[in-house]
Parts: structure tokens; C-alpha cells; sequence
């Protein structure tokens, strides 16, 4: 059964969806690959207590790893490159290449990208450190501004 909420954060509202309880999706407005409002369940105002503790302390600083627990639906590919993402430090970019290369997959950059791009839970599994090859910017289903802020305040520099 899914269930969902909406929480404000620095960078939009962000809605909130569970499984059975579970945290399955965290999504902000106008995300790319967003799904549609009626597949988020029923609202629930209090079933992510934790997810938003996690996340004031996040943006608040105090938090550098999430510990809710995650039901990550995908295929097995997208899986291992979100189990990937988990394992980029705070602060820290990797390049879709490295990603690639760290799964075995040298070659697969492309298809790390197009895993990256379909992540359900932004933020917690944090596709906004993959980068590209010349560590520019390049593709956040949430916006490149958004991408940008997220790794500046990462980094020290001030929300606003």
C-alpha cells in the first residue's frame, strides 16, 4: 500500500512516498521522470517522521549519511549503480565514467547516466554528485540549479 506526504525544503517542496511504510520515492516539482500524483497513494501527515529528521539535519548540516530505510524499485542494473550513488561521500563528485568503471562496466557510462536519471529517491540516494567526464554539470531530474545548490552547500558554501 502506498502512501505519500509533502515537506518543504531549501529547494521546493519535496513529496515523500512509501511502500508498505518503506520509503520508496522522494520527489521534488517539476522532477523529470516524476510519477504522476494518483500512483503516490493516500496522504499520510505522519508516517515520515523520520525521513523529515533526516532531512532538516540534513540541510541543516548536522547530517552527512541517511539511515532510513530505503525500497529502492528498479531494474537490477539501476539498483546497483543507486547502491553505487549511496557510496559517494558527502561532498565528493564522481564522474559517470568512474561510476561505470567502479561496477565493472567501463564502458557503460551512458547507461550509469540513464540509471542515475531514473532515481527514485533524490537527495537521500544522491545522484546530484555524478558529474561529467569534464567535470561539468550535466543532467539532474530535478534541474541543474538545483544540482549546483545542492553540491555548493555540500561543499560550505551557504544555501542562499
Amino acid at each position: 500500500m502506498k502512501q505519500h506526504n509533502v515537506t518543504d525544503s531549501p529547494y521546493g517542496p519535496l513529496t515523500l512516498v512509501a511502500d508498505d511504510g518503506v520509503l520508496c520515492g522522494l520527489y521534488m516539482t517539476d522532477q523529470r521522470h516524476r510519477p504522476p500524483e494518483e500512483t503516490f497513494g493516500t496522504r499520510d501527515d505522519t508516517l515520515f517522521a523520520e525521513t523529515e529528521e533526516q532531512l532538516k539535519a540534513y540541510f541543516a548540516g548536522e547530517l552527512k549519511e541517511f539511515t532510513v530505510e530505503l525500497r529502492l524499485h528498479g531494474t537490477p542494473f539501476q539498483r546497483t549503480v543507486w547502491d553505487a550513488l549511496r557510496r559517494i561521500p558527502y561532498g565528493e563528485t564522481r564522474t559517470y565514467g568512474r561510476l561505470a568503471g567502479l561496477l565493472g562496466s567501463p564502458t557503460a557510462s551512458r547507461a550509469v547516466g540513464l540509471a542515475n536519471g531514473r532515481n527514485p529517491i533524490g537527495i537521500i540516494v544522491p545522484c546530484h554528485r555524478v558529474i561529467g567526464a569534464n567535470g561539468g554539470l550535466t543532467g539532474y531530474g530535478g534541474g541543474l540549479e538545483r544540482k549546483q545548490r545542492l553540491l555548493d552547500f555540500e561543499r560550505g558554501a551557504s544555501l542562499f
